[in-house]
């Protein structure tokens, strides 16, 4: 699948939409969730733009649940991943985001006391 590009136009009550820039060939583009293919993206070529051509596939209701989910779109010949769609959810994400802004705050905490230590040592302002 020489010279293709998906660019994602938007995701919409759970449809993902983009845009597919193909030279060759065109490619079967499989949905990919842990490794298992959950669906084929439908491709429509776009009426006077030879090469362009409308990507859409709508997501499974099965794989969003907690944490983070990861589709891929890829190219079922090549295996080439073109484009992912990356789902955030849930309470255990919250739990996530909040243990690594405290272990951000620790970190600038130290920085911040390291800077000082330097600026006392150095007699810098």
């Amino acid at each position: 699948m020489p010279n293709a590009t998906l660019t994602k136009t938007g995701l919409t009550a759970g449809r993902y939409e983009g845009l597919l820039n193909c030279s060759g060939t065109l490619p079967v583009i499989e949905a990919v969730h842990h490794d298992k293919v959950i669906g084929q993206a439908e491709i429509v070529e776009m009426e006077g733009h030879p090469g362009h051509y409308l990507v859409g596939f709508d997501l499974p209701l099965a794989m969003i649940c907690d944490g983070v989910q990861t589709v891929q779109l890829r190219s079922a010949a090549s295996g080439e991943v073109l484009d992912r769609i990356t789902i955030l959810t849930g309470e255990p994400l919250e739990d996530d985001i909040r243990a690594e802004v405290e272990f951000l705050r620790e970190e600038l905490d130290l920085l911040k006391r390291a800077f000082r230590r330097h600026c006392v040592e150095t007699g810098a302002d």
